[in-house]
């Protein structure tokens, strides 16, 4: 399988509950996009499932962690998403439900479903899966991944072992691009954006409207540090109407107004954002209040377009607030 660099706390929390036999039934791999939660979820099916595991980790040779990592394993199921939102429906929850009762046919005796991106599994589906987590056939396990463990009801995480995925150093992440056949210069600007989340440098490097979305957002930091009401509104207005860009930049533009607030106490300190040099010009003519502020706003200017609330309109207001904010 591939090879995991960081989170070695959590790689060996999981082999000893394995060692121990106390695998859990239901676990959530939860954090930022990019950090290698899907491949802790590949990991963990190894780990329960390997015919001839070393020194209590998968082998990653046998024919049950070949067929996992080729996604061809009979009892390990990727649930299938539906919608424009890419959610999981009702009624394939319930089909899940039902096929539970049929027994795995492997030497393991497990079966595995895995729940990958969960942000999007509304209230309805997850009290579908509630009973089905809460007594699960012995030979059933749950696989959840997502970035938040707010994106689940009380009643499922409280029936969860939940688990937080980090990135790793910028060091290990620059050894893991390397070892991928990456060019040193792409890798440099990957992780001077990204830094220890190799999944984002990846995608960095790979996808050329990654970068032009990390382009928009070093111009609104830009925007902001001149106060230009009218550059930043027709900045905002250019990131059109697809949620899913809407929601990058406004995230990557978030970690920049954390990093100046940080910076302003601490000009030292490491930066999570894409633009530190944007950062730390901020940093310079705002106060930590400000940037709070202005942090705030860019979180209610998502929740409301999530809400389905006219994409122009709640950016217009964004950008209304941060100006005034500013001033």
């Amino acid at each position: 399988m591939q090879k995991i660099y960081g989170n070695n706390l959590l790689i060996s929390n999981l082999c000893n509950m394995k060692k121990s036999g106390r695998t859990a039934h239901t676990v959530l791999f939860y954090g930022e996009k990019g950090t290698g939660k899907k491949l802790m979820a590949e990991f963990y099916t190894c780990l329960m499932m390997c015919r001839n595991p070393i020194n209590n980790m998968p082998c990653g040779i046998c024919s049950s962690c070949r067929n996992i990592r080729n996604d061809t394993h009979p009892d390990v199921k990727y649930v299938e998403t539906s919608g424009k939102s890419g959610g999981y429906s009702v009624d394939t929850v319930r089909r899940i439900c039902t096929d539970a009762y049929v027994k795995p046919n492997n030497n393991t005796n497990c079966k595995v479903y895995i729940f990958r991106d969960c942000h999007h599994m509304d209230a309805r589906t997850q009290n579908t899966l509630l009973k089905i987590i809460e007594e699960p056939p012995d030979y059933v396990y749950f696989i959840f991944t997502a970035e938040s463990k707010s994106d689940f009801l009380p009643t499922i995480i409280s029936r969860c072992v939940c688990f937080g995925v980090s990135p790793c150093t910028e060091e290990k992440a620059e050894i893991s691009l390397t070892e991928s056949g990456y060019d040193k210069r792409e890798i440099k600007k990957s992780i001077e954006c990204f830094h220890g989340n190799i999944g984002m440098c990846t995608e960095y490097i790979r996808n050329e409207n990654l970068r032009k979305q990390i382009d928009l957002t070093k111009t609104l930091t830009d925007s902001i540090i001149k106060k230009d009401e009218y550059a930043l509104d027709n900045t905002l207005y250019t990131l059109g109407n697809e949620k899913h860009v809407i929601k990058t930049v406004l995230v990557m533009l978030g970690n920049i107004i954390r990093d100046s607030a940080v910076l302003i106490h601490n000009p030292q300190a490491d930066n999570i954002g894409c633009y530190r040099e944007g950062a730390v010009r901020l940093s310079y003519i705002i106060t930590s209040r400000k940037a709070e502020k202005i942090h705030k706003s860019i979180e209610r200017a998502w929740h409301t377009i999530e809400c389905n609330v006219n994409v122009n309109l709640a950016l217009s207001a964004l950008c209304t607030e941060i100006i005034e904010t500013l001033i």
